[in-house]
């Protein structure tokens, strides 16, 4: 093995100093390919692209390292190619008239086959899984970057209930009680149905009913828009309100429009339990817009979410409002698998068994899932930085963060159950007593 030069040993510094750097070690691992240690260049550049999975740059790098052929075209900013050896005079370069150009992409499925022997497979099975679809159901505000203001409107999105990884049994209760007279105008209007409708979702947190939100948004082919307590909360008398009848209005003239209450317990509290009256004055406005006086509100879906059931002012859940109710639980197993391959689709892994995986994760929510995927990379970056050896995460790494991840849902079962067993009024909460009967929780 050869003596590294002074100049690798400075920029091995520089890079201890600033890990983080892509440029800096791509530098790094260029200067190490040049002087023939290609072992430490893979090194390297596998750190570079845990970094920055995307960059083209660090890719065709990769690929030289290891001694497969350069994508054709790199991308501007790319880290340039060193210069090319002398020919040797035994392989003289032939001169090929009227050569094809070369291709535009570097395929990557070729590659991978390539060296198939030695760089193990990303996923493995212990049995038949799943053809779950890559985007999975996501924690509850995790859908879609950046969420919708009271003021602010999306257009309709490409996320459909197709895109929700598992959960079949809340997109069967969605087709039959709220999608499938919305999709069907003509016969909703000839059996006296208006285009209008209000759904509460209820359930643990971090089990993707915001990303359902945006999925039924999608189906209907609805524009989107998100609205939270703290959207419509002002503390100048009279303000609140008026914020309050300005979201409908703009869902109204949005329509087709799924209107999403997020929080709807902090919107929508029981009048009751309030001491301020301004915050009273918020709660009956809603009731007021969601009555839609006059059919205002053709077209406007309104779906209301919350952790907390109990809390919402039973005057919201009346015929013609929020009249229908949503359990959205922890996801079941291909819904997990989804989520899963979902978060690990731009770490480096290797041999990674969803099917085990799967079954040792029961019982948590998605946000629980991504937090398992987030601490399995943590112990291999922690090992390779020990060690000094880069590695990929394995099964080893995310067994381990699920022995220590606890679910987050089962502070909410905790006080659900008690609620479901002693305050069912009208049977809302069967579904939950069902559930909770079939997992032992009672």
């Amino acid at each position: 093995m050869s003596t590294e030069s002074p100049l690798i040993q400075s920029m091995r510094t520089a890079v201890a100093a600033a890990p983080t750097d892509v440029p800096l070690r791509l530098h790094l691992a260029e200067l190490l390919l040049g002087e023939g240690l290609s072992e430490a260049a893979v090194a390297e550049t596998a750190v570079a692209l845990q970094h920055a999975p995307g960059d083209a740059g660090a890719r065709a790098l990769m690929m030289r390292a290891m001694g497969l052929p350069a994508p054709a075209a790199e991308k501007p900013g790319s880290v340039p190619a060193p210069a090319p050896q002398e020919p040797r005079a035994q392989e003289p370069a032939p001169e090929v008239p009227d050569a094809p150009a070369p291709p535009t992409g570097f395929d990557w499925a070729a590659a991978e086959n390539e060296v198939a022997d030695a760089v193990p497979p990303r996923f493995v099975t212990s049995g038949p899984t799943s053809t779950a679809p890559e985007a999975p159901l996501a924690a509850d505000g995790g859908g879609e970057p950046g969420d919708a203001t009271a003021w602010e409107v999306d257009t309709p999105g490409t996320v459909t209930l197709a895109d929700v990884g598992g959960m079949e049994e809340i997109k069967e209760r969605l087709e039959a009680a709220f999608l499938t007279p919305m999709r069907n105008p003509e016969l909703g209007r000839l059996y006296g149905k208006s285009l209008r409708g209000g759904l509460l979702m209820y359930g643990p947190p971090g089990c993707g009913k915001t990303f359902i939100a945006r999925a039924v948004a999608g189906e209907l082919g609805a524009s989107f828009m998100s609205v939270s307590i703290n959207d419509v909360l002002d503390m100048w008398m009279g303000n609140s309100e008026r914020n309050m009848h300005e979201v409908f209005e703009t869902a109204r003239r949005q329509a087709p429009c799924v209107l999403f209450l997020d929080e709807v317990d902090a919107l929508g509290a029981k009048r009751s339990r309030m001491q301020h009256g301004g915050m009273r004055n918020t709660v009956n406005q809603l009731l007021t817009e969601l009555d839609g006086v006059g059919g205002a509100n053709e077209g406007v879906f309104v779906l209301a979410a919350t952790n907390v059931p109990w809390d919402v002012d039973i005057a919201l859940r009346r015929p013609g409002r929020l009249d229908r109710t949503l359990l959205v639980l922890p996801p079941d197993a291909p819904a997990r698998e989804a989520i899963l391959r979902y978060h690990l689709r731009d770490r480096p892994i290797e041999s990674v068994d969803l099917g085990k995986l799967v079954k040792v994760t029961e019982d948590l929510s998605g946000a629980d899932l991504a937090h398992l995927c987030e601490s399995a990379s943590e112990r291999a970056l922690l090992d390779s930085t020990r060690t000094g050896v880069v590695r990929m995460i394995n099964m080893k790494d995310l067994l381990g963060a699920a022995k220590e991840v606890r679910p987050s849902t089962d502070p909410w079962f905790a006080s659900a159950r008690n609620v479901a067993m002693f305050a069912n009024e009208g049977g809302m909460y069967d579904e939950l007593l069902a559930y909770l009967k079939r997992k032992r929780k009672l």
